[in-house]
């Protein structure tokens, strides 16, 4: 288990795991942020295959080919918009990182690596996300074999730092490996 869950800081697009994790929109269309970056690396034939993958509902995940990406998937998770935390969205948000481990799981995927999902035009509050990432994560790859490697890529060290301080939270997180 200690060697399942790392959280980094790097530019998702140029990790080369089996599967890298779009922070989408529930139409699946390119957007900005984390999305627009990931469309643009992977090509054209991205949007093309979105199109018939989606929509899709918040909380929940879709799966295609990664294209020019090194990953060789993309897994479109939509997060929730932030309206106040009284909406159900920490459970909309673990059901996006939970429905994403799925794919990965039910594909076989050794690898998959999460952007912070919902936290940058959605609005989630960045350490509350933190919380809910790591503790469905954590809860999945108790329960699942697959996927073997988990990575929480954060865009800063800010976002790697809440997402550190969560998995700290984690009873017995001191055997958890954490590169910085």
């Amino acid at each position: 288990m200690s060697e399942r869950i790392e959280i980094i800081e790097a530019d998702i697009t140029t990790l080369d795991v089996d599967a890298i994790v779009n922070a989408a929109n529930s139409e699946l269309l390119p957007g900005g942020g984390v999305c627009g970056a990931i469309h643009r690396v992977a090509g054209r034939r991205l949007a093309e295959a979105c199109r018939a993958a989606g929509p899709c509902p918040t909380g929940e995940a879709r799966i295609t080919p990664g294209f020019d990406l090194k990953a060789r998937r993309v897994i479109h998770a939509v997060g929730p918009v932030w309206q106040g935390g009284h909406t159900g969205e920490d459970s909309l948000l673990a059901g996006a990182y939970r429905s994403s481990l799925e794919i990965a799981r039910t594909h076989a995927l050794s690898s998959i690596a999460f952007p912070a999902i919902s936290t940058g035009i959605y609005g989630f509050p960045a350490e509350r996300a933190a919380g809910v990432a790591v503790g469905t994560v954590v809860d999945f790859i108790e329960k699942n074999q697959q996927p073997h490697r988990v990575v929480l890529c954060c865009f800063g060290r800010a976002s790697a730092d809440l997402h550190r301080a969560a998995l700290d939270a984690v009873p017995g997180a001191g055997a958890w490996n954490r590169p910085s």
